[in-house]
């Protein structure tokens, strides 16, 4: 069945349909090849695949140092993410130092990046794959995939759209880091209703709960969402 395919751009849509042989995106950026700019996701949720081109609006991912820590925590601190990642331990800095140090020098299999819009730090990503991870892996029943787990940091850019877009930024550079992985994969919390639909718009299919042991010692239950990435990326 082909998808139908709508970009926009200012005031103007540009609709066509997915050839057998492309992914969403590269349907898009055929459709969109008259305007300047690489088309985004906006919204693959619905019967109609909608992405949009925003030049002014300059989503990007950059690898995570140190200096980066005092914002980290101050995210954590806040409210809308401290509820999701309370069981990561305290968002002092003396603490997510010790958490987040690790990875950022290296030394784990998990790799952490700073979402950037406009030249400006709003959030954070981290990433790595299932399968060095297994004891996970046999919970998601996915251990081929790259797992992900993501924050909006700055309160300012809540339910702007700005979830999905920094998704795909993420989705963008992982095909490059990792152009074997077929699937992508994300567990957030069943009750956080927002990141389940941040996931949904950015190409994520819901797939099995399961319960999910926390460093804290308790257990969350959790929705598994997968992409498939030559399906949409390409």
């Amino acid at each position: 069945m082909s998808e139908h395919i709508c970009v926009r751009h200012g005031g103007r849509e540009l609709s066509g349909v997915a050839r057998a042989d492309e992914s969403w995106a590269k349907a898009a950026r055929r459709i969109a090849a008259s305007v300047t700019g690489d088309p985004v996701a906006l919204d693959l949720s619905g019967e109609v695949k909608l992405f949009c081109v925003e030049p002014d609006v300059r989503v990007a991912l950059r690898p995570m140092t140190r200096g980066d820590l005092p914002d980290v925590s101050r995210w954590r601190s806040t409210g809308h993410v401290h509820r999701w990642w309370a069981t990561d331990g305290s968002p002092d800095l003396e603490t997510v130092t010790a958490a987040y140090g690790p990875d950022i020098d290296g030394q784990t299999p998990t790799r952490r990046w700073v979402v950037e819009v406009n030249g400006r730090s709003i959030g954070f990503i981290q990433d790595y794959r299932i399968a060095d991870y297994p004891d996970f892996a046999l919970l998601a029943g996915a251990p081929d995939a790259i797992g992900l787990d993501y924050a909006i940091g700055e309160e300012a850019w809540l339910g702007r759209g700005i979830g999905v877009r920094m998704l795909w930024a993420w989705i963008e550079r992982t095909r490059h880091r990792f152009p074997q992985a077929t699937t992508y994969f994300a567990a957030p919390d069943h009750r956080n209703a927002a990141s389940l639909r941040i996931l949904a718009k950015a190409g994520f299919v819901e797939g099995v709960w399961f319960d999910e042991p926390q460093s804290d010692g308790s257990t969350a239950t959790v929705v598994g969402n997968s992409l498939d990435v030559l399906r949409i990326a390409g």
